[in-house]
């Protein structure tokens, strides 16, 4: 049974998780320990967790391995410099020096950050690089539940791939076709990201969230799509795709594009950050996000066809894309798709673990064809009573402990139908970008306000930010119009038309804020603009606690669903401790608190009314 240790790092979103014998023991991001979001720093906190989890030091590991190449990744650097020449000279003479100083020697920082974690000798190390694709790809295949299946992974870039069909059989798996840089999927949808105003490699979520605010009637969307085929984008048939790098500047420069070039393209500039929202600025959106799904589906008919096979893995940043992902599942082209909760690079260090278990050691793939073997992707640390007590005594919180978890579910489900906000803490966090009901804030999916109330009182965010559900697996098919699983809250599916209420005929014609707030369905909170949802089910044998809190919710309204939005504010990390919890708790407009089996109210709170005193500043995302 191998010991393997799985990294990423010195990108964005650092993570470890650790294997013995091929089964995961624990994963975490770094920021969620530095509460720094998407932190490229060695994770040497999730390392220490991760090493913990398992029982083990570093000196009992088989192995230690990197999400991806780095010396395969400068030489594309190079290469892609001398190519565009004398383009580029400034961010050159910027990135080289990086590189000659740290990332060159990665194998010295690696080995040096690990002593940081713990003495070891390093003459035993046995330090090993995955590529990335295969990380991505290895991350979404080995936990699945097919014993057989394509996998498509597409991201911004790795070492030279943007995207890749493999296949993956039983024990092992081959890489069968890759697309190169600059040409990228994910670089595509970034760059739209930054031209609406939004951060690059965070904010290409609140661009999906976006589209749907545009007007698929208006002429202006479709000629939106016309001019980035016609421009910026050539689509082949196999979903492969030609980008014109003269109207993009991420090859060589400092920025994503070339801000002129795309103001005469679309016939208005960019978008500042806080700039207002403007109706072609969704149409926009909306026309890129049809171009994506467009390419991904593409992507998937080439897989399915020299793959042969009836399953489809998915991973890589654009893989969090729950749109496209659910565009993809209503084509049936496969029998079922699986992706990765954690699809970026975070997932990268877990699936560098798998890949050197499987296809390194040759240790045997285990899976059960009823379920796959992230669990249900909570493999972050839990705290015990006395963690929590320790923090009540230092923070002098005032709360009360439920022995009977039944009592515990009823006051809170009580709590909730009646308009309250929840901070819900429980068990182990989860592992990847979504609070799947461990670090979640929680309200009525029925009520009209919730979301406005928590995007602006509680998340202090964009008001135009979508919530997702969380609904019993068992009632989904009552609420969506959905027949599979989809517990990582990974695929947006249609809200049931029963559901829906009538909307006036001018509806697409209204100002972006008017349509937000008209009442679209007796799960108003939940349902977008165009009347989809991004969608968590949850199950009983993953989630206990979560899935009976849910149940009691039902018996008490007749609802099985609730609103899950992460539990954190725009630009924090998702909490970890139980002292992060209660820190953003007194610093929001929650109502009430629970932590394990510890109820707070917030009015019961010394200095309760003193948000200021709670506050932490957070980069804006």
């Amino acid at each position: 049974m191998k010991k393997i240790l799985g990294l990423s790092a010195f990108y964005h979103d650092s993570a470890a998780a650790i294997l013995i014998g091929g089964e995961i023991i624990a994963a975490a991001q770094e920021e969620r320990f530095t509460r720094q979001k998407h932190t490229p720093d060695f994770p040497i906190h999730s390392i220490r967790y991760c090493l913990e989890e398992a029982g083990l030091s570093i000196d009992e590991l088989d192995a230690v391995v990197f999400y991806d190449k780095p010396l395969l990744k400068f030489e594309r650097l190079l290469e892609t410099y001398y190519a565009f020449a004398p383009k580029g000279l400034v961010s050159f003479l910027k990135a080289i020096p990086v590189w000659l100083d740290e990332k060159m020697f990665l194998k010295k920082l690696i080995k040096d950050g690990l002593q940081e974690v713990g003495g070891y000798d390093k003459n035993k190390l046995n330090l090993l690089f995955s590529e990335h694709h295969l990380s991505h790809a290895a991350s979404a295949y080995f936990p699945s539940k097919f014993q057989k299946a394509a996998v498509l992974t597409i991201d911004g870039v790795g070492e030279w791939s943007t995207a890749s069909i493999g296949l993956g059989e039983g024990n092992n798996f081959h890489m069968l076709k890759e697309l190169e840089f600059p040409h990228s999927v994910g670089l595509l949808y970034s760059a739209f990201t930054y031209f609406l105003g939004f951060t690059v490699n965070s904010g290409e979520y609140k661009l999906m969230g976006l589209a749907p605010y545009g007007n698929p009637d208006d002429p202006q969307t479709s000629e939106f799509e016309k001019k980035i085929k016609e421009n910026l984008v050539d689509i082949k048939e196999d979903g492969s795709i030609w980008l014109d790098q003269k109207f993009f500047n991420y090859a060589t420069g400092l920025r994503m594009v070339k801000d002129e070039s795309w103001k005469s393209i679309f016939g208005f500039k960019r978008r500042e950050p806080e700039d207002q929202l403007e109706q072609y600025h969704c149409n926009l959106a909306l026309a890129i996000q049809r171009v994506t799904e467009e390419i991904v589906i593409k992507m998937a008919l080439t897989a399915k066809r020299i793959c042969d096979a009836d399953y489809l893995c998915l991973a890589g940043g654009v893989a969090l894309n729950c749109v496209a992902n659910g565009k993809l599942l209503q084509k049936g082209i496969f029998k079922d798709i699986y992706i990765q909760p954690a699809a970026g690079d975070a997932g990268g260090a877990l699936g560098a673990a798998l890949a050197v278990s499987h296809l390194y050691f040759g240790e045997e793939r285990v899976f059960k064809t009823d379920s796959d073997q992230m669990k249900g992707s909570y493999l972050g640390p839990e705290y015990s009573e006395k963690e929590i007590q320790l923090m009540n005594r230092k923070v002098k919180a005032v709360c009360e402990k439920y022995s009977d978890f039944h009592s515990l579910a009823q006051l809170v489900a009580s709590k909730i139908a009646e308009g309250k906000v929840i901070g819900w803490f429980q068990g182990r966090m989860e592992f990847g970008p979504r609070a799947l009901g461990n670090r979640s804030i929680i309200g009525d999916a029925r009520n009209p306000e919730m979301q406005k109330k928590l995007n602006l009182k509680i998340k202090y965010r964009e008001g135009f930010r979508p919530f997702a559900p969380s609904v019993l697996a068992e009632k989904c098919g009552e609420y969506f119009d959905l027949n599979e699983d989809s517990p990582y809250m990974l695929i947006v599916a249609p809200v049931l038309e029963k559901r829906r209420k009538l909307l006036p005929e001018n509806y697409h014609q209204m100002d972006l804020w008017e349509k937000l707030y008209r009442e679209r369905s007796d799960i108003q909170s939940v349902t977008h603009l165009d009347f989809s949802a991004r969608i968590q089910t949850v199950h009983k044998e993953t989630n206990s606690r979560y899935w009976r809190l849910i149940a009691e919710f039902e018996r008490q309204t007749g609802f099985g669903l609730v609103v899950n939005t992460s539990f954190n504010v725009r630009g924090e990390p998702v909490v970890c401790t139980p002292f992060d919890a209660y820190r953003c708790f007194m610093s929001t407009e929650m109502d009430y608190l629970v932590i394990g089996d510890f109820v707070y109210i917030k009015n019961q709170q010394p200095d309760w009314g003193n948000r200021e005193k709670w506050m932490v500043e957070f980069k804006p995302d």
